[in-house]
């Protein structure tokens, strides 16, 4: 069904003895800074050298609307998608001041938001449809627009390389998308839908049983073939259907990947059933509060850097861990050798 191939090589290994010995002779006991040493030796094989840099790092989110909100699955009314769009590009949502900080340009790309922007030359138009169709009676997008998806998110990734990034994190906007995410994973891990629902922007216990149970009709109605891209065409969003397209390219480019909070994990859950070598290629930046987010990350063996309690998506956990891999690139090239520091190696 998806028309797009990728040629997604797993990271350098043959290169990860040499990275281990250089650690080890920095003027540290060995092992001794934890994750940033496992994260130099992670990054250096992805770009299979001894010195790795991140360069121009980027940040891409995508937006787009459900259908499946008419039902009344979300806490937030759909008209916040365009909304906080409006936020994001005149700089006042919670991801803007984390990029500011940490120096990263961002783009918002709109994947198929249910309002029509005008004069707004700084979003990026993607639009597929205004909003996907109601997956509780039919499939949330057709296989042509599952293609449009995966290729416009590649192109956003390409353009990304041709600025120079090679580190790159994605987050979302759109109502309705942890409903989305948690039909994914449910669907594509065989855990129950009951334990990858929950509370998404703000549902009591009440409404998360509520939410459960219309998902779980949707889940009951579905004829298809159980594929992962039919999976993604009956129950995604596309702008979660992009950010799959834009990890894989970014995959492809030998690029680090950052991976944001839930949503973000059942995209790379979803490119990973497709291309498992992605992995290789991520970085996990937090483990969130919503219910299922513990339960994927399990499921695909991640090692989150962080656990802030974060829930607010737009890729903010991400951006919240970019200083860590940042500490990690810089300890490799810029700490000092036993030998060139003249100090005595003080374990073996």
């Amino acid at each position: 069904m998806i028309v797009k191939k990728f040629n997604i090589e797993p990271a350098t290994k043959d290169i990860i003895p040499f990275l281990i010995e250089k650690i080890d002779n920095l003027t540290k006991p060995k092992g001794s800074l934890g994750r940033l040493e496992e994260l130099a030796v992670q990054i250096g094989s992805i770009q299979k050298t001894l010195t790795p840099q991140l360069t121009n790092p980027q940040h891409i989110i995508f937006g787009g609307d459900h259908g499946i909100t008419a039902e009344g699955i979300s806490y937030s009314p759909p008209e916040v998608t365009p909304q906080m769009v409006f936020n994001f590009v005149e700089g006042g949502a919670g991801i803007n001041f984390l990029a500011r900080q940490h120096n990263i340009k961002m783009k918002v790309v709109d994947s198929g938001i249910n309002y029509d922007f005008e004069n707004l030359d700084v979003l990026i138009d993607r639009k597929i449809r205004k909003g996907t169709r109601n997956y509780l009676y039919e499939s949330a997008m057709t296989a042509e627009e599952l293609n449009r998806c995966i290729e416009h998110g590649a192109q956003v990734v390409r353009d990304c390389r041709t600025d120079g990034t090679n580190i790159i994190s994605f987050g979302e906007m759109g109502i309705g998308n942890t409903s989305s995410s948690s039909m994914w994973m449910s669907a594509l891990t065989g855990i129950s839908l009951e334990k990858c629902v929950g509370a998404g922007s703000g549902f009591d216990s009440e409404g998360v049983k509520r939410k459960y149970t219309i998902l779980q009709h949707a889940m009951d109605n579905y004829t298809g073939d159980g594929s992962v891209a039919d999976i993604m065409k009956y129950f995604g969003g596309y702008e979660m259907v992009m950010a799959v397209g834009a990890m894989l390219q970014a995959a492809e480019l030998k690029m680090v990947i950052l991976i944001d909070g839930f949503i973000m994990t059942n995209c790379i859950l979803s490119a990973s059933k497709l291309y498992p070598e992605v992995l290789d290629y991520c970085i996990f930046g937090h483990q969130g509060d919503e219910a299922g987010h513990k339960l994927v990350i399990d499921y695909l063996n991640a090692k989150p850097l962080l656990y802030f309690g974060l829930r607010l998506g737009e890729g903010t956990g991400a951006l919240c861990a970019y200083p860590l891999v940042d500490s990690a690139v810089r300890m490799i090239n810029e700490m000092s050798t036993f030998k060139h520091a003249k100090v005595t190696k003080y374990f073996e």
